[in-house]
């Protein structure tokens, strides 16, 4: 919360003097001259702010061409992401940590702009792997929140995602998936399902190797790169407007 405070006094000198400034996203902040990583107020949806995670720097180097606007992200197991629709709709979390951004949220930024995805994974031995998608939008709520995802790009991580394209999202008291049983349910977790899961990153947090229990692929995985029975350091969703 003190890094939060830190920022809200930071606003006018990083903004400027014009209050009316009201960034849409991480993008508009970043173009405006902060090149800072941290906690902002996005305006998606009109005058009610939005305080999200803003990501400045990927591999080491200022993006030039916009910032990342963190809509997931797990690293330390200290929020439960086993959580009914009516959180998943809405975000919930710790933007300082953990957090979902929300699918309502996602919805309002991705509607009527261009963004590209990336994925940025950590196992328990440091090392890190990327996988970028070009195009990236979730439907309305009318639809199911339908996630729409394409223009893979390999970061080392493999690929995983396609898979969900064109699903609707799950929890485990609202199941849209395609397949006969709640995945949501049987995999511990919330997610654009399909029959079932080719990444399941709101799952557990199982701190590495799942342990020998009745379920299966339960942890916040992503096969393509360690399978579906080692759960990640760390998972970080971000997206970046197309200009």
């Amino acid at each position: 919360m003190a890094m939060m405070v830190f920022l809200v006094a930071l606003l006018p000198a990083v903004l400027g003097s014009d209050c009316k400034f009201m960034p849409f996203d991480c993008s508009d902040i970043c173009n405006s001259g902060q090149k800072i990583s941290g906690i902002y107020p996005i305006y998606p949806a009109g005058d009610a702010p939005l305080w999200v995670y803003c990501e400045m720097i990927s591999d080491g180097k200022v993006e030039d061409n916009g910032g990342w606007t963190v809509i997931q992200r797990r690293m330390d197991g200290s929020v439960n992401f086993y959580r009914p629709w009516d959180q998943y709709k809405r975000g919930f979390g710790n933007v300082e940590s953990e957090y979902w951004l929300g699918l309502e949220n996602m919805n309002q930024l991705t509607r009527n702009r261009r963004y590209t995805l990336r994925v940025d994974l950590e196992d328990f031995e440091g090392n890190q792997v990327f996988a970028v998608y070009s195009s990236f939008s979730v439907g309305p709520e009318a639809d199911g929140y339908r996630l729409h995802v394409s223009g893979f790009i390999d970061g080392g991580a493999g690929e995983s995602l396609l898979y969900h394209d064109g699903e609707k999202f799950s929890t485990f008291d609202k199941d849209q998936d395609s397949y006969e049983h709640n995945c949501a349910g049987l995999h511990l977790g919330a997610f654009w399902y399909k029959n079932c899961h080719g990444t399941n990153p709101n799952g557990v947090y199982l701190w590495g190797k799942t342990p020998n229990t009745n379920f299966f692929a339960i942890g916040d995985v992503w096969q393509s790169w360690k399978g579906l029975d080692v759960g990640l350091k760390s998972i970080r969703m971000k997206i970046k407007r197309v200009f």
